[in-house]
């Protein structure tokens, strides 16, 4: 029996299947991390940390004419959503039912989701995570209100790319206000967005947990998220009147090159 203890849950093949088609259909519509970065794994629940290749030395010796120095890791995160479903709706499917209530399975993918998506673009510091925004802040741009000055201000952020010597295909994430505005406004007779799609060689990726917008580049060896666990469901209880699941991952998330991105923010610009 595996940690996750899906063996002792009192729920048929049938309604696994529903569970795990709900769990994934929300969780590819929200995360939009996976679809810029580099995917390292899944290396496995025992995955610990990932080597960074540097060494901090000690400053106490253990001996005479001997230097010491440990080796610099990063530790991965370990991220669990709990969910309850109730027996009635799981036993449906057993006759045949195809409209069982299953949201709180999508309730708590799309939590875990943001969750994993806030640290990358925007940092979790206490698990050592520096998000994409984050560390590729001083070269960020400002938004503006008006959509319509939108391809402007991408126009600029591949400019910024292209001085750095950043190679393409790019791709921007737009958070939900940005999202909105730009499929919203049209100019030219077309809406914002279609102009933006034109001035990239990249996809238009929407990006729930981000706030404002980032164009990056796609060119790959820039954004590392390096998975234990891959996004898994497990069993915790049942009463005789509900069964308790959860959604769970380890990870953990690198910016290897800042310039490959350029964050666009609502607010002061960064100098």
């Amino acid at each position: 029996m595996s940690d996750l203890r899906r063996e002792l849950a009192p729920i048929g093949a049938q309604a696994w299947a529903a569970i795990e088609q709900e769990a994934t259909t929300t969780l590819k519509v929200t995360l939009a991390g996976r679809k810029i970065a580099d995917f390292e794994g899944p290396r496995g629940w025992d995955c610990s940390a990932v080597g960074l290749g540097r060494t901090q030395a000690l400053a106490r010796p253990p001996h005479d004419g001997v230097a010491a120095a440990v080796r610099r890791v990063q530790p991965l995160v370990e991220l669990r959503a709990p969910f309850v479903l109730s027996r009635e709706e799981l036993d449906a499917f057993a006759r045949g039912a195809k409209d069982a209530d299953l949201q709180p399975v999508n309730d708590a993918a799309r939590a875990i989701a943001m969750a994993e998506d806030r640290a990358v673009f925007h940092g979790y510091a206490d698990a050592h995570i520096a998000g994409i925004c984050d560390a590729s802040g001083s070269s960020g741009l400002t938004l503006s209100e008006d959509y319509e000055r939108y391809p402007g201000s991408v126009a600029n952020a591949l400019a910024k790319l292209r001085t750095a010597g950043v190679d393409g295909p790019y791709a921007i994430v737009l958070g939900p206000k940005c999202y909105t505005g730009l499929t919203q406004t049209t100019t030219g007779g077309y809406p914002v967005i279609q102009h933006v799609q034109r001035l990239l060689d990249g996809p238009v990726i929407w990006g729930p947990a981000v706030d404002g917008a980032v164009v990056v580049s796609l060119r790959g060896g820039d954004f590392e998220l390096t998975v234990g666990r891959d996004l898994s469901i497990g069993y915790l209880d049942h009463t005789p009147a509900t069964v308790e699941l959860y959604l769970e991952e380890s990870f953990t998330f690198r910016v290897l090159t800042p310039e490959a991105a350029v964050p666009l923010r609502y607010g002061k610009a960064q100098r």
